[in-house]
């Protein structure tokens, strides 16, 4: 069994009579990709507890430096504007646009037995996932996010947990951005044409 993608070493200790300490090494092979549709470049996504919801279309990107919420879980929430705090900095789209964010709000995202209090950039933009995890929610919980294998692999309570991620779900939210594309463009090109 080779290990590939990601290892990361953290060190767990169990209360025991003795003090010892054991290396927990979160490792990927390829009997991880088991229950995977293979080869794919599909998006991690996956369903998490946010606040006191499990939120569906989550997507969790180690390349983003923002923890982000869209319209969507916003209202699903039951969300304010008032709960909001204020957060001027402009964010950068997929598409290289600039995104001036509505406010900020801190929320648990619990897996498992672990919460991690997360502060959620809200931005009135389509997208179609509900929100974004990113590396900071990743370094928080001491996670990796190998992708190919469709999995967060996180320690708890001195044991390897993982998150599966849902490829129909990822290919359903590539199907609806493709799809809001097309309409933009389409009514794009008839502004155009008056």
């Amino acid at each position: 069994m080779s290990v590939s993608q990601c290892l990361y070493e953290g060190s767990s200790s169990k209360p025991k009579r003795a003090r010892l300490s054991t290396s927990l090494v979160l490792g990927c092979s390829e009997e991880d990709k088991r229950g995977t549709i293979q080869p794919h470049d599909d998006a991690l996504v996956v369903t998490i507890r946010i606040g006191r919801y499990h939120v569906r279309r989550v997507m969790v990107d180690e390349g983003s430096a923002a923890e982000v919420m869209y319209p969507d879980l916003f209202r699903g929430l039951n969300l304010k504007p008032e709960d909001l705090t204020a957060y001027s900095s402009p964010l950068v789209g997929f598409e290289g646009k600039s995104v001036i964010p509505v406010g900020m709000i801190r929320l648990p995202v619990q897996t498992s037995s672990e919460v991690v209090e997360v502060d959620f950039v809200m931005v009135d933009a389509f997208f179609p996932y509900t929100a974004i995890l990113g590396r900071p929610w990743l370094h928080a919980l001491g996670a990796v996010s190998p992708i190919l294998h469709q999995k967060v692999k996180y320690p708890s309570e001195g044991q390897v947990s993982e998150i599966l991620g849902n490829q129909a779900m990822a290919r359903q939210c590539l199907i609806m951005a493709i799809q809001h594309r097309l309409e933009t463009d389409t009514s794009a090109a008839a502004e155009d044409d008056l």
